[in-house]
């Protein structure tokens, strides 16, 4: 769930793809994408991925390469639920974004005028956290504690509601509460990734919207993209659907069982690659997804406008709403990545020529994937493998 923390964390590749229909025209061959694709994913030890791209609010395709589970050689399908880590994320803001537009939340108000308990800087007690920190990460909260208590459950869902994770970790006489809770650093005034904050900002939408804000994604969102194959919980996941993570032990990769966390808005999103990439079509299409608007232009714009907040990590030449940016083949991309425990994935767009791609892979993230991944993104958006 921690994009920057992706060392915490395949295997015979061979040419296996599976495909759905593609848009017509739009791919004069996809010999030569599968020969370029598979080719990454055995270099890297990848044991199974599933790869979309979409142009013009269109999905191109999206297609599975290798294995979903190696013991029962069950292949990836473009139907394959894949946990999405912190690419959850950009779901969230873009949920957030449609509350903007519908008059329910306002950017830059303070996030206590939606909550229902104080969250307070306490080296700032009088500098309030806006909900754009927490979009841009700049809210001065900090996962210093957060990562010293494992949250996570293998292979279940957590049963900690969201509201109490958040007032046990943020709110004076908490469980877990402490200084540590924050940062030093004034609300707005430096950039600081956080998971704590976005599990907050998924909070008080849900508040805003009068509902938990996984019901109204559901409708607002997967609903009207026909996103059928996507989950919230594990419980939801049917048995055999999932692709099986892969943890690097001793140079072989391992099967791990599957985690849930409280902070679901943080990255517990599961889903197919077949149904993410109609989102990435709809944000790399200034919002539209084959004819459905889901977000004003203007919207889509403000999330993709980059900040160079102090503190900013070198790897990255931007932050902006949820989406963050970084070289990609030396040209400016938006994108997202996500990484938990057997996972690694990854999202870039080209809002230029209205493109997006989405990977996701089943094994935790190396050196080599992330050169993979990568590698398979710039082509793909680069037009030179279609």
């Amino acid at each position: 769930m921690d994009v920057f923390r992706l060392d915490r964390r395949g295997v015979l590749l061979g040419g296996l793809a599976a495909g759905i229909g593609t848009a017509a025209g739009a791919v004069p061959s996809m010999s030569r994408t599968d020969s370029f694709i598979g080719a990454q994913l055995r270099s890297a030890d990848i044991p199974g991925a599933a790869v979309g791209l979409a142009r013009a609010g269109r999905v191109i395709f999206a297609r599975g390469y290798g294995y979903a589970d190696l013991a029962g050689r069950r292949p990836v399908t473009p139907a394959t639920l894949f946990h999405l880590a912190s690419i959850t994320k950009t779901v969230i803001a873009t949920a957030v974004m449609m509350l903007v537009e519908e008059g329910r939340l306002a950017l830059d108000e303070p996030v206590g005028r939606y909550l229902d308990f104080p969250v307070v800087n306490p080296a700032h007690p009088n500098v309030p956290i806006r909900v754009r920190h927490l979009l841009m990460h700049t809210s001065s909260i900090s996962d210093e504690t957060y990562q010293t208590i494992e949250f996570r459950i293998r292979g279940a869902d957590s049963a900690l509601p969201l509201r109490r994770f958040l007032t046990d970790l943020l709110v004076p006489g908490g469980r877990h509460y402490s200084a540590k809770s924050f940062s030093a650093a004034m609300p707005g005034a430096a950039w600081d990734y956080v998971n704590t904050g976005f599990a907050l900002l998924g909070y008080l939408a849900g508040r805003a919207a009068g509902e938990d804000l996984r019901s109204y994604i559901d409708r607002r969102i997967f609903k009207p993209l026909a996103m059928r194959r996507t989950a919230w919980w594990l419980a939801q996941v049917p048995s055999g659907s999932a692709a099986t993570p892969y943890d690097d032990v001793n140079g072989r990769l391992v099967p791990i069982m599957p985690v849930g966390f409280p902070d679901w808005p943080a990255g517990m999103l599961r889903a197919s690659i077949a149904d993410f990439t109609r989102f990435i079509a709809m944000s790399a299409n200034r919002g539209d997804a084959g004819g459905v608007r889901l977000l004003r232009p203007d919207s889509v714009e403000q999330m993709l406008a980059m900040k160079m907040p102090p503190g900013l990590p070198t790897w990255l030449t931007g932050q902006g709403l949820a989406w963050q940016d970084s070289l990609l083949a030396g040209a400016h991309r938006p994108n997202h990545w996500g990484g938990d425990p057997g996972v690694f994935t990854v999202a870039y767009l080209d809002p230029a020529s209205q493109s997006g791609v989405a990977i996701f892979t089943n094994a935790g993230a190396t050196t080599g994937r992330k050169k993979a991944v990568q590698a398979i993104a710039a082509g793909l958006l680069a037009g030179d493998r279609t």
